[in-house]
């Protein structure tokens, strides 16, 4: 269903977005955010785009008001393990699938990151490649599940100091792969990925 049939202004929207598909360690996070009609203006206003394109003390300020202006939101994962098991595509749409069906309030159309819709959602579904630079609610999604990756990463980076996850969260960095060269991987790296590539 075209995103062109339905009036922004009219419609409760959700946007939907994940993180961390190309890390070694962790899980792929996703977040939905749900606004009320005639929002959008609001998010460019509040300076709102893609997670990537923002400082961490920015993303985190900005997740904080999204959380405090949104009508809904949640944020799921896939595990590493599951990541391994079904692939990154499929559990990043898993992820997907999991934070929308936990939004207490249903929105009537979802906007989505990427070329693949969300399988087994009833909703109607709206994919966008480059979505998280295009829709300010993209964005919104991307910088909530962005934030919480990142809170998790320094979290877990004091279990596990080897892999210099407080600054690489997760990511393959130099330092992260000659930590696994030395150190070997832990429970929550992604096996089927290339942890050990030559550096």
């Amino acid at each position: 269903m075209s995103a062109q049939l339905f009036s922004y202004s009219q419609i409760l929207i959700a946007g939907v977005d994940e993180v961390g598909r190309g890390c070694l360690f962790g899980p792929v996070v996703a977040a939905a955010v749900l606004f009320e009609k005639g929002s959008i203006s609001q998010l460019q206003e509040m300076g709102i785009k893609d997670s990537k394109q923002l400082s961490a003390k920015r993303r985190e300020t900005l997740a904080r008001q999204i959380q405090h202006r949104a009508i809904s939101y949640s944020i799921s994962y896939a595990s590493a393990r599951e990541i391994d098991r079904f692939n990154i595509l499929n559990a990043s749409l898993l992820a997907m699938q999991r934070c929308v069906t936990k939004l207490p309030i249903i929105p009537e159309l979802c906007l989505v990151d990427g070329n693949k819709k969300i399988p087994n959602l009833t909703i109607p579904q709206e994919t966008i490649i480059g979505g998280d630079k295009s829709s300010p609610i993209i964005a919104a999604a991307s910088i909530l599940a962005k934030v919480w990756r990142d809170q998790l990463m320094v979290r877990l980076a004091a279990k596990y100091p080897h892999y210099d996850l407080a600054n690489n969260k997760g990511y393959g960095t130099q330092k992260h792969r000659l930590a696994l060269q030395q150190y070997g991987p832990c429970f929550h790296h992604r096996y089927s990925f290339k942890l050990q590539a030559k550096l």
